[in-house]
């Protein structure tokens, strides 16, 4: 069985065409400076409605890991460590993150973003140890 594949929105729409061409983009509001993710419809700093996609170097520090073991749905291998990443420019991301094996995946871990692709259509972002330049 393979996995599900995420089902674009309005919102989420520009985040998936980034990702299929191996770009990482964040929603961002200009009024208050926030980056977020996931995609709302307001910003969930101060609730302007003007927020845009920018650009993401796709580099950051996993902040928060944990390594699932009981697949949530059909189609997941398990295990895969599961992190909240800090984004370098601000913002943070749920991601998997895949350092080999599991347990490898650390507090304090530099890692990038890596897009795999699930369809023609949708390339998941998932993030890497991160060597440096």
């Amino acid at each position: 069985m393979s996995r599900p594949v995420p089902v674009p929105t309005e919102l989420s729409r520009p985040f998936w065409d980034a990702a299929r061409r191996g770009e990482l983009v964040v929603p961002h509001c200009p009024s208050c400076g926030l980056r977020f993710f996931v995609p709302e419809p307001a910003c969930p700093g101060c609730m302007a409605r003007d927020w845009r996609y920018i650009p993401s170097t796709g580099r950051g520090t996993v902040y928060s890991v944990t390594v699932v073991h009981r697949a949530p749905g059909p189609g997941f291998d398990t295990p895969f460590a599961l992190a909240v990443v800090d984004l370098d420019e601000g913002g943070t991301l749920l991601t998997h993150v895949d350092a080999g094996e599991p347990d490898e995946v650390a507090i304090g871990m530099r890692v990038r973003v890596d897009f795999r692709a699930l369809t023609d259509e949708i390339a998941l972002p998932y993030f890497v140890p991160d060597a440096g330049d």
